[in-house]
């Protein structure tokens, strides 16, 4: 298993991050559909911790146990997402959006967890695994 931490702060830090994950997401062998299935979602995360959580962490790691794939932390110290079961509903935004990115997250992905609240940050975990 390898693990990588990358700070996110900026639009450059979004771009970096999107790199980061796709080349690891080839060399784990996933096909280019998976390839831009988990950089898309890593870009909607990525862009939500900058744009709402005011910059955090991403950690991308490779899992090899029954299953090998890729895993994906991101996570904030921002005000947190009040209302959680809304957001994940999709159409909710606080910032003027199509409100999808946290729902398309979600269905882009094998596996989705997050936890959030008030004045808590926010933390997301994606899977995808190899088929």
């Amino acid at each position: 298993m390898s693990e990588d931490t990358l700070s996110i702060r900026d639009d450059n830090d979004i771009i970096s991050v999107r790199r980061f994950g796709r080349n690891i997401a080839a060399r784990l062998g996933f096909g280019v559909v998976d390839q831009c299935r988990i950089t898309t979602a890593i870009s909607e995360l990525a862009r939500n911790t900058v744009v709402h959580g005011g910059g955090g962490i991403v950690t991308i790691r490779t899992v090899e146990n029954d299953k090998k794939g890729i895993e994906i932390i991101c996570r904030d110290e921002g005000p947190g997402i009040e209302n959680l079961e809304l957001a994940l509903q999709g159409g909710y935004s606080t910032v003027g959006g199509f409100g999808i990115g946290l729902l398309g997250t979600k269905r882009l992905m094998d596996e989705f967890q997050i936890t959030s609240g008030a004045g808590k940050g926010t933390t997301v975990i994606i899977r995808k695994w190899l088929k």
